[in-house]
């Protein structure tokens, strides 16, 4: 009779997942993929004709490209990550538009930008009129998830639409991670390996039908690690990369997972990010506060379900409005609504040889936005514009355009000569470009206003932002632990 119970109860089920889940987390695979049919970049024009597609997209917050082996870094980092990109399409040059969360993500979905979506503020909802990616899969007959578990994407703020299933994962029980806070970030619950496991579950129990995945990952944002990610360092900037280590193999078993089910060569994976982080390079660590390189520079992996012998590498700048233009033009599902981001396979199709190098997608100016009063009630707008057009970067502060600065990455990688003065024509050029950026009509939408709880406000302060009216003892805390800071980036301990 307890035998039969035993087998009955769902918690043996849960639990033996548990075990294998955890048990592949910390094996460190990295295997070949060798029932994923090969073929060549031709072949992707195939995918439009299928039925059988799954699709899984995995948002890494606050990753930075050039901190994953993949982009060239000395540091194995993304191992899985890696393989994943040896076999698919790397876009090597990514703008995000926006250097804070919620703008970013409400661009990313709709394929506009923040001046348009009108998601600038932190009450700002995404309006009722834009359509989101999981509103077009769920039409078209997929199962749609989404695990998340940063507030600024939470279901309040409009970003459910479409999804079934969207949650926050509880907690699960304590693991061997650690903890390394930057004065950006506090703690919040949990580890992507809740995200993980509930990923791992629902594509376990999709795989006779087409489903749309969406996963959110925060450690590398709250500088989370365990204890088979490599010890690099004690600095800010060593801790962050033995988080990436640490969610890449999370990468892996959601890999593994989708192997486990044979549903690997029907499974498009794309992994992004909202934004980067600072480590000092202009002077402060962290993100949502300008919109220089390091936070503007982002990953974007393409991996459909044929293995490209050595991968497509596409080198011409592209932005985060263009994933979901290029995912549904890549499945032959229809376009998102008012988008302006544009389709880049035909920018994949030439990088593989197998088309013209499409000139209409060929030095665009993409566009980013930071409303640096995004965070206060009732202060005034301060926006700043980033325009980035080979070989510069143009950032435009609205309120104070003699303030402006210009750079070229190519000469100057960092960012740090501002070249304003010396090419002042060149910068007037670009100058009335943002003008004419920003008088652009708007769409006409109204962005729902969303009054904050509590409780949404400790969750909030819990990822490192402040909100106003200002929590006394948070401010306290914060001044407290940027003191805590070395000259070299290292905590006090």
């Amino acid at each position: 009779m307890f035998l039969r119970k035993l087998v009955a109860s769902p918690w043996l089920y849960f639990g033996l997942a548990g075990f294998l889940l955890l048990a592949a987390l910390f094996s460190q695979f990295e295997r070949v993929d060798a029932n994923v049919p090969k073929g060549e970049a031709q072949d992707l024009l195939t995918l439009s004709g299928r039925q059988d597609l799954n699709v899984l997209f995995i948002l890494i917050d606050t990753l930075r490209a050039d901190r994953l082996s993949a982009y060239g870094y000395e540091r194995t980092t993304t191992p899985n990550i890696d393989a994943l990109a040896a076999r698919g399409i790397r876009f090597e040059k990514v703008e995000s538009q926006s250097s804070w969360t919620k703008a970013s993500m409400a661009s990313l979905w709709t394929g506009i930008v923040p001046e348009q979506t009108g998601v600038l503020r932190f009450f700002h909802a995404l309006p009722d009129e834009v359509t989101l990616p999981a509103e077009v899969f769920q039409q078209a007959g997929f199962r749609t998830a989404g695990v998340w578990r940063n507030g600024w994407v939470a279901n309040n703020f409009g970003f459910d639409r479409g999804f079934d299933l969207y949650y926050r994962p509880m907690p699960n029980r304590p693991s061997n991670n650690h903890r390394r806070q930057s004065p950006s970030s506090h703690k919040l619950e949990g580890t992507d390996l809740d995200v993980t496991q509930a990923g791992v579950e629902f594509l376990t129990g999709s795989r006779d039908h087409p489903f749309f995945l969406y996963l959110h990952y925060m450690d590398v944002h709250q500088y989370l690690y365990n204890d088979s990610s490599p010890a690099y360092g004690s600095s800010f900037s060593d801790i962050y990369d033995s988080s990436l280590h640490w969610v890449d193999q999370n990468v892996g078993v959601l890999v593994d997972s989708l192997r486990g089910e044979g549903i690997l060569d029907n499974t498009v994976i794309i992994i992004a990010s909202d934004h980067g982080e600072a480590f000092f390079e202009h002077g402060g660590e962290g993100h949502a506060r300008n919109l220089y390189w390091e936070v503007q520079n982002v990953p974007l992996i393409v991996v459909p379900p044929i293995a490209i012998e050595g991968g497509i590498v596409v080198e011409e700048p592209v932005a985060n409005i263009d994933i979901w233009p290029t995912i549904f033009d890549l499945l032959g599902l229809p376009a998102l609504p008012n988008a302006e981001g544009r389709s880049l396979l035909p920018l994949i199709l030439a990088a593989g040889g197998s088309a013209a190098q499409p000139e209409e997608l060929e030095g665009r100016a993409l566009f980013a936005q930071l409303d640096r009063s995004w965070g206060r009630n009732g202060d005034d707008s301060d926006e700043i514009l980033s325009i980035r057009k080979e070989p510069y970067r143009f950032i435009y502060p609205r309120n104070s355009p003699d303030e402006a600065e210009l750079f070229n990455h190519v000469s100057d990688p960092g960012e740090l000569e501002d070249l304003s003065q010396s090419e002042a024509e060149l910068a007037a050029s670009f100058g009335r470009e943002a003008e004419e950026f920003l008088a652009r009509p708007k769409q006409g939408w109204e962005n729902p206003e969303i009054e904050l709880d509590n409780m949404m406000r400790a969750q909030l302060r819990a990822l490192g932002y402040e909100l106003s009216p200002a929590d006394p003892f948070d401010a306290a805390r914060r001044r407290a632990e940027e003191q805590r800071v070395k000259a070299d980036g290292t905590w006090e301990e």
